[in-house]
């Protein structure tokens, strides 16, 4: 008998098993789970059985948070520089994508406990590049630990962004308690891959309580229902989804009008340049996902999806300077540099008018998502 095949209680080497077995749920996948039941254990929890939220925020000077927010916002740093020189759009980004997975179908999704830290939601291919989002918030949180949750602070973060370019808000409202692994509980939907829409069926009827068209997405897809760059077709699409979000239509306009008031969307190359999400990619890349290897792979290189345009002349000051553009202007269907549909005004028209993210000697005009136009095409948005 070779010392490799010996037991280690008779002194032989015990080799490190590296491959993966089949895991009971492999084996029979229809067996009765229930893991979900002791979810968000207190062993999962680093605060402690006596941590109290809700007193620790009281304890918060939370002026102090929205002063060191503010200075966040203009504060470009080298490794992921601000569009226009403010995080400010970002920041309202990460916040929507934080609220919006919510859905009244089953009360599932939403802010309240900072999911979109842990997979799937940290990796779906609507959340990219919002990783460095939370990896800009970092200091912050660490400056005020467990005074204030990640779970409140995506979303005091948004309010600031927005406060900071001009837009008066209701104020805030914490209290959000911070889960410490994912739900395991919630359906996304039955597909196995990115992007996917076999929630359908019919006559495109949405399968409950689903309040996204694909999986991976938060609501609806920006270049029309499956691609299809369509305005009329996608508003069909907006409305089923926001109502499932427990939005009314004038709800929805001031959402998509107001959030595209500000910055741009990102997709300057192909997205064969862009590496995995966060939780496929390599240990080596610090948890952050989407290494994108087209040129800088930053900046006015930004790869996070398809389109790539900007909405107005201000994009970071608040203003109606959407709605004004949507109704102003004529527009005609073009394809981006990653090869999405998307839309520009026709004949030139706007041309030299927005200006560029990063190089403030070239300008260029604005655009517009097939689902912008969905407001101004379909008679009941």
């Amino acid at each position: 008998m070779t010392d490799e095949s010996r037991s280690p209680a008779a002194g032989g080497a015990q080799k490190p098993a590296t491959g993966r077995s089949m895991s009971i749920r492999d084996w029979w996948p229809n067996q009765l789970n229930l893991k979900v039941l002791h979810q968000h254990s207190p062993l999962s929890n680093p605060m402690g059985r006596e941590f109290n939220y809700a007193k620790e925020f009281q304890s918060l000077d939370l002026a102090a948070v929205k002063k060191d927010l503010r200075a966040l916002m203009t504060d470009s740093q080298d490794w992921w520089p601000a569009d226009f020189g403010n995080y400010g759009p970002l920041m309202i980004r990460m916040a929507w994508h934080s609220a919006g997975t919510y859905r009244v179908g089953d009360g599932r999704g939403g802010a309240g406990s900072g999911q979109q830290r842990f997979p799937p939601l940290n990796s779906w291919p609507d959340n990219a590049n919002l990783d460095k989002a939370r990896r800009l918030l970092w200091p912050i949180k660490q400056k005020y630990g467990r005074k204030i949750s990640w779970a409140d602070l995506m979303i005091l973060a948004g309010n600031v962004a927005l406060e900071s370019m001009g837009f008066k808000t209701f104020g805030f409202a914490g209290g959000r308690v911070d889960a410490w692994e994912p739900d395991e509980d919630v359906y996304w939907g039955p597909e196995a891959e990115w992007l996917g829409d076999k929630r359908y069926t019919g006559e495109r009827e949405l399968e409950n309580p689903l309040a996204a068209v694909q999986m991976g997405l938060i609501y609806v897809n920006p270049e029309g229902p499956n691609g299809n760059p369509d305005p009329v077709a996608a508003a069909k699409d907006i409305r089923e989804v926001f109502a499932r979000m427990a939005m009314n239509d004038e709800e929805t306009v001031a959402l998509i009008a107001g959030g595209h008031a500000f910055g741009k969307t990102h997709g300057a190359g192909p997205a064969s340049c862009v590496g995995p999400e966060p939780e496929a990619a390599p240990i080596e890349e610090q948890g952050l996902g989407w290494k994108n290897r087209f040129r800088t792979g930053k900046g006015n290189d930004t790869i996070t999806g398809g389109p790539e345009l900007i909405w107005t002349q201000t994009p970071t000051k608040w203003s109606n300077n959407f709605l004004r553009n949507l109704f102003s202007f004529e527009w005609e269907l073009e394809k981006s540099p990653a090869g999405a549909y998307q839309w520009k005004p026709k004949g030139g028209a706007g041309a030299g008018t927005v200006p560029d993210p990063h190089d403030p000697s070239k300008r260029r005009a604005p655009g517009m998502l097939t689902t912008d136009l969905a407001l101004r095409f379909d008679p009941h948005l």
